[in-house]
This record gives C-alpha cells, sequence and structure tokens, in this order.
C-alpha cells in the first residue's frame, strides 16, 4: 500500500449553535508529507479535532480540498468516504472504544469484517498487529482484564490491522499515566520509523508533542506557527 501525502487547501468549517456561528477551521491550508509523524497542538476550540476529522473523512469541510494521496475527500459521497476510511486510516482516541464482551483479538478484529477476507487471514493479521503492540499474549483478554495502557495497545492494535497508509490519533495519552504515556508514544513513533505510517497526532502535553517530527499550533482555526523538531529527524524517529 503507498504511503499518502495530505494536503489542504483553504479549509473552512463552522458549526452552528442555537444562533450563533462558531469557525472552526478559518481558511487553513497545510501540507503533510507522508511517512512524517505530526503533533497538533492548541487550545482547546482552535480546531484541532475538527482539522482531525476532516483528515479522516469522519466531517466534511464547508470549502476547500481535502486530498490524502490520491483520493480527494471534499468530492466523495458519505458512502465513499466510508469505504476509503475502512481501507486507508486507522483511528486512536483518548477513549478506547473497545467492546466489553468481546476479547483483544475479537476486538483488534472487528474492522476486518468489513472485507471479504478468510477467517485464518483474519486471525494471522490479528495475531501480528497483537505482536506489533506487545500483546500477544493477551489476545484473550476482555477489556476488564487489562490495564489501560494494554487497552490503548488493544485500541492501536484495531487501528493497524487494516494496514493503513494514516494513523490519526486524537489525546491518545490523555487518560494515562506518564510511563504509559511514554510507553504509548515510542510505540506510535516505532509504526512511524520502522513501518513507514504517516501519524497525525492532536495533543496538549508537549511532553507528547515532543515525539512528533513536527509541530503545529492552531489557534482559532488558523495555523498559528509550524516547527520542525530537530530532536526527531524524519530518518531517525526509532523508538528505544
Amino acid at each position: 500500500m503507498s504511503a499518502a501525502d495530505i494536503e489542504l487547501v483553504d479549509l473552512h468549517k463552522h458549526y452552528r449553535k442555537g444562533r450563533i456561528d462558531i469557525p472552526a477551521l478559518d481558511g487553513l491550508s497545510l501540507t503533510i508529507d507522508a511517512g512524517s509523524f505530526v503533533a497538533i497542538m492548541g487550545p482547546s476550540g482552535s480546531g484541532k479535532s475538527t482539522l482531525l476529522h476532516l483528515i479522516g473523512g469522519l466531517d466534511s469541510a464547508d470549502s476547500g480540498i481535502i486530498r490524502v494521496g490520491e483520493y480527494r475527500l471534499d468530492r466523495m459521497s458519505e458512502r465513499q468516504l466510508t469505504a476509503w476510511r475502512s481501507r486507508h486510516v486507522g483511528f486512536i482516541f483518548q477513549m478506547y472504544h473497545l467492546v466489553p464482551v468481546l476479547t483483544a483479538a475479537q476486538n483488534v478484529e472487528l474492522p476486518l469484517l468489513l472485507f471479504r477476507m478468510p477467517a485464518r487471514e483474519r486471525r494471522k493479521r490479528v495475531a501480528t498487529a497483537l505482536e506489533v503492540v506487545g500483546l500477544a499474549d493477551r489476545m484473550d483478554h476482555r477489556p476488564n482484564q487489562l490495564s489501560g495502557g494494554q487497552e490503548q495497545r488493544v485500541a492501536i492494535a484495531r487501528a493497524i490491522v487494516t494496514d493503513p497508509d494514516v494513523i490519526l490519533a486524537d489525546e491518545p495519552t490523555g487518560d494515562l499515566d506518564a510511563r504509559t504515556s511514554q510507553e504509548i508514544l515510542q510505540l506510535l513513533s516505532l509504526l512511524n520509523a520502522e513501518f513507514g505510517k504517516t501519524i497525525v497526532m492532536v495533543t496538549h502535553d508537549p511532553r507528547a508533542a515532543a515525539f512528533g517530527q513536527r509541530i503545529l499550533h492552531l489557534d482559532k482555526g488558523v495555523l498559528d506557527r509550524d516547527e520542525r523538531n530537530p530532536a526527531r529527524p524524519a530518518a531517525a524517529a526509532h523508538a528505544h
């Protein structure tokens, strides 16, 4: 699967609350290179999550161009977006969204059920994804038998099981203690460095943002600052 550059041109997005018009993104333009790890920071209400949802096809802009690889998301129907998302994007959220009655392996397998794929191939992919996140020995455990960090690892395994080009992470360490956060961020770095995944991560935590090769600061729906991280050059973002 080929990696995908992300190109956003003059994006506008407004929400209505009663009679009030709230601008979430105000003419934002941005290019993210395929295979890079980008952190997005900014105060609450700056448009961070909106931007992530637009890149992932979970929401549509009022106007502007959204291109991920060869796909123009702004021209796609809801049905086309759903099909595109299932193949090309993995989502990781602050809340793990695991199904409590399913085992780790069954939770990871869920995205694969959308495809026509033999059960044997599904099991193989699930085992590989759980191995990548270090939970091969927990595949039969249910969420209530796992720690918060392990639950987030299961969520990451679920995000990568379809071998997506892009991983979108919205506050992936927001619910975790410092040590576990560090482990999850090192895992994301590994997915970026070893597997070439493009990672776009929203965070309010500067320590988390420091894992990005590039740190974007949003404010009131516009790009306020765009910093390269000299501590994490693109080719050397390996986790230790």
